[in-house]
This record gives C-alpha cells, sequence and structure tokens, in this order.
C-alpha cells in the first residue's frame, strides 16, 4: 500500500480522519509501522491527495490529522476492452491495470470465455470497487475507474464500437499479428484484449472490420495480466 486512501465519511472535521477498516488499520500498524507522529501517504478517494500524520493507534481504529495538498497523476489516455478472463486473473487485471492509470474498463463476452465466469462473486460491484482500490493504493492515486459489462459480442462490435473507437488509436492485442504495437503513442488509444487461448479468427476478423487494428508484442505468449502491463508500458 504506497498510499492510504480515506473516504469522505472518515473525515471528522478540522483536518481529522479516523480510519477503522481492519485491512487498512493493520496495514498503517503492521507493514508501513507508522506509530502516533508518524507521517503516511494518504489520499481521498476521487480527491487530492497529500500527508496524514496518525494521532493515535489501536487495535481497532487510526486517527489522523490529514492535508490533501496536492491532485493525483494523470490518468491513462486509454480505454480497455477486455474479454472475460477467469475470476482470479480478473481481479488482477483490474488491479495491474488501475496502478497504472487506466480509468475505462469494457469487459465483454467471448467465445472462449467461460460462461460460468459471468457468474463469479469476482464480479460484483464491491469486490470489483476492492480490486480498484488496491490498484488506486499501489499506483498513489485517487480516481476511481469506470467499467461497463456487455455479453453480447458480435452486436456490441456493430452498434457500439465504432463510437468508443471514435477519435481513437484502435489497437487489438493479437498474437501472430503482422504489426507490432506502436510504441509512445501520445493520444487516446483504445486496446482491446483477448480472452486466454485469444480471439477466434470470426471474432478477430470482425473486430478488424469494425476498425479495431491487430497488433503484437513478439511471439511469446504470455499471461493476461503480463500482457496488459506490457502492452500498456511499451504504447505509453
Amino acid at each position: 500500500m504506497n498510499l492510504v486512501i480515506l473516504y469522505e465519511e472518515e473525515l471528522a472535521g478540522n483536518g481529522k480522519a479516523v480510519i477503522c477498516g481492519p485491512r487498512r488499520v493493520t496495514h498503517i500498524q503492521d507493514v508501513l509501522r507508522a506509530m502516533p507522529g508518524g507521517q503516511i501517504k494518504a489520499g481521498l478517494l476521487n480527491g487530492r491527495i497529500g500527508e496524514g500524520m496518525v494521532v493515535s493507534s489501536t487495535p481497532e481504529k487510526v486517527e489522523m490529522q490529514v492535508e490533501f495538498s496536492s491532485e493525483p497523476p494523470s490518468a491513462l489516455p486509454a480505454t480497455m476492452i477486455l474479454a472475460l478472463p477467469r475470476p482470479k486473473t480478473y481481479k488482477k487485471v483490474l488491479q495491474a491495470a488501475t496502478a497504472m492509470g487506466v480509468k475505462e474498463f469494457i469487459v465483454i463476452e467471448s467465445w472462449k470465455v467461460d460462461k460460468s465466469y459471468w457468474n463469479s462473486p469476482a464480479l460484483s460491484a464491491e469486490e470489483t470497487r476492492e480490486q480498484f482500490i488496491l490498484g488506486l493504493e499501489q499506483g498513489r492515486d485517487t480516481m476511481l475507474p469506470a467499467i461497463s459489462f456487455k455479453r453480447r459480442f458480435k452486436p456490441f462490435v456493430e452498434d457500439e464500437l465504432p463510437d468508443i473507437i471514435k477519435d481513437r488509436l484502435p489497437l487489438l492485442a493479437h498474437p501472430g499479428a503482422v504489426n507490432p504495437c506502436p510504441r509512445n503513442v501520445a493520444g487516446p488509444i483504445v486496446l482491446c484484449v483477448g480472452p486466454e487461448g485469444g480471439f477466434t479468427e470470426y471474432e478477430v476478423n470482425l473486430l478488424e472490420e469494425y476498425g479495431m487494428q491487430p497488433v503484437s508484442i513478439g511471439a511469446r505468449i504470455m499471461r493476461t495480466e503480463f500482457a496488459i502491463c506490457a502492452l500498456l508500458g511499451r504504447i505509453f
């Protein structure tokens, strides 16, 4: 945890904050080892970043005096379209991409996506938000991303994708693509990443027909969470 995220309801006025969540309290005490008088990085969810001085600390809560003095880092100008991976990978992807600054996720259906994944508790609003928070803490950011889910592949590509990619560089990460993934892109992008095993030939052809540009980062096949980090690091 590189940044302690605070919530509006934890602000007590006069620059004071009271943290009661067990995960954060334990981390402040056992990992950051912040004793009364100690300083830690803190940020208000969807707000500014600053410093927090620990005033008191018990096993149940930590009281701090906080001052928010700076803006969070700039978001990556990237929209990520993600074929739903297995639930554990879904969590890792959200954390990693959020830490890197992605603020918009669109999770889609694909032929190779196991239908049972859509019923996983990992996709609940609460679990998804938790992964976003963990990513924000890692990346020293406070701005929550947005996420939407699209269960019908063909209608999404035909009816929604053209507007999403308008005035953006539309990149389809696809193993075996002829063109290499571009580097140091200056403008906004849409990055589409397939399921484990990749999109089917039909899906690739449809995505390409509606404007996506297949690109590759080499011959090696990576796990989804690693591929996304490699792609974003190369593109930006």
